[in-house]
């Protein structure tokens, strides 16, 4: 991505646009949600006030399903030859990033997609979505559009109007574009979209739903959280799960969070109770039996679908020939499921005294623990760059002390050295360099403190 001076395509104001003309899944696994969420290349010209999808040439790219596109805004009004030269290195940097081994014949024939429209269709045909379903969810993306371009206090009066098109695939693609922002370093994108969906979840019937779901949800784990204090017993999962059956969220998240422990033992002692009940108190438990059996077989299919499709990842990743840069890239497809996989595998390689694949293994948890660190880090970084004021800042580096060691810094000087060489955003890299000796300032005031008392 490039910040980038161009003319606003309706004034001709000079506007600045985030750029992006290479759209990579090899290189950047979020590339493809990137482009279909319509956030990329957005512009908005503060002049004249019009707003939409910059034209800008695109060349998409995604190895697995063998897509090689380009797409020239016909409105730029370009001859041929100046369309190749500029789609021609785009392409060239997308072949040349691509493993030899992974080279096909598809990459010496790229499509030319004469539309926008028809560049998104046939990205989502690859996925098996049909134009019905794409033409659904540009609906449902415009609405979005016009959802946040009004007023908040518009927002309860118009999610009421239109209350049956909040649906839980609103939600979904809601998620999904808040996700995309953050990927794409929209942070304002991001909170605009959270809000929204905040809002939604208060005015609108299937919003109400999903929060009353998700209070139901918590109030379980909470009590969960309380019983394990004093550890769980069987007679306490049986006395939560009986208080538990008339909600099918809490029933749903109490077999998905302990099923393991409702064994022969503790559906003998149901069954016991269910022999000394009678008249409608018989029939719930056995109802309630039959329904704890029918989530706990599905639940043990679908873990058993999720254990063969991490073990065929993890087979694919300690076979591939660059194995620290596969698993970079399969960082985001990481599941609980593929660290039991990883610790099933390493277990077994030990056992049989398979040096090499140990070593891969460890490679691959190496990668994976020091990415799940450097996130924390990031995490942390964020919200001292969003602190309104020095003591609010203050607040939060003393409520993360502990997290400021030698990781923290590490992160910081990286993100600080990667701003530095953009040679842009200089206000970033000012706050950030402001952040860090904030840190460091706290960090020696604290050791300071210590050593004295100490003394």
């Amino acid at each position: 991505m490039a910040r980038t001076s161009v003319p606003c395509p309706n004034c001709k104001t000079p506007i600045t646009v985030d750029l992006i003309r290479l759209f990579d899944t090899n290189t950047n696994p979020d590339a493809k949600q990137i482009l279909l969420s319509g956030q990329a290349n957005y512009y908005q010209c503060p002049n004249c006030r019009s707003q939409g999808f910059y034209p800008t040439p695109i060349v998409y790219h995604d190895p697995e399903k063998e897509l090689l596109l380009s797409y020239f805004p016909p409105e730029l009004g370009a001859p041929v030859n100046e369309q190749e030269r500029v789609i021609g290195p785009l392409i060239k940097k997308a072949v040349d990033d691509l493993p030899p081994e992974k080279r096909k014949a598809y990459i010496f024939s790229p499509r030319t997609m004469l539309t926008k429209e028809l560049l998104y269709e046939t990205i989502l045909e690859a996925d098996g979505i049909t134009p019905e379903m794409l033409k659904a969810q540009q609906e449902q993306l415009a609405f979005i559009q016009r959802l946040l371009m009004s007023s908040p206090e518009a927002l309860p009066d118009l999610l009421a109007k239109d209350d049956e098109r909040v649906t839980e695939e609103f939600f979904i693609l809601l998620s999904r574009l808040v996700q995309t922002s953050l990927a794409a370093g929209d942070q304002q994108g991001a909170q605009a979209l959270a809000a929204l969906q905040s809002a939604a979840l208060e005015h609108s019937t299937v919003g109400k739903k999903i929060a009353q779901d998700s209070a139901e949800a918590q109030e379980l784990m909470n009590k969960l959280q309380e019983m394990s204090k004093e550890g769980i017993t069987r007679e306490k999962l049986l006395d939560l799960t009986i208080e538990s059956a008339e909600s099918k969220v809490k029933l749903t998240m109490l077999v998905s969070a302990v099923h393991g422990g409702m064994d022969y033992q503790f559906f003998q002692m149901l069954t016991d109770k269910i022999e000394q009940a009678q008249g409608d108190e018989k029939a719930k438990l056995e109802t309630l039996r039959d329904t704890i059996l029918q989530l706990t077989d599905e639940i043990d299919k679908a873990q058993k679908i999720l254990y063969a499709e991490a073990k065929d990842m993890v087979e694919s990743l300690l076979e591939a020939e660059n194995l620290s840069e596969a698993t970079q890239t399969a960082l985001p497809s990481f599941t609980q499921a593929t660290l039991e996989v990883l610790n099933d595998e390493f277990m077994k390689a030990q056992e049989a005294g398979d040096e090499e694949r140990v070593k891969k293994i460890v490679t691959v948890l190496t990668i994976f623990r020091s990415a799940n660190e450097s996130s924390v880090y990031l995490e942390l970084i964020d919200i001292l760059m969003q602190t309104p004021d020095e003591a609010t800042r203050d607040q939060v580096l003393e409520e993360a002390h502990e997290g400021l060691d030698d990781g923290f810094f590490q992160v910081m000087g990286s993100l600080i050295n990667q701003v530095e060489q953009s040679g842009e955003q200089a206000e970033l890299l000012e706050k950030l360099r402001e952040v860090n000796s904030a840190a460091q300032k706290f960090v020696m005031r604290k050791n300071f403190e210590s050593a004295k008392n100490e003394a």
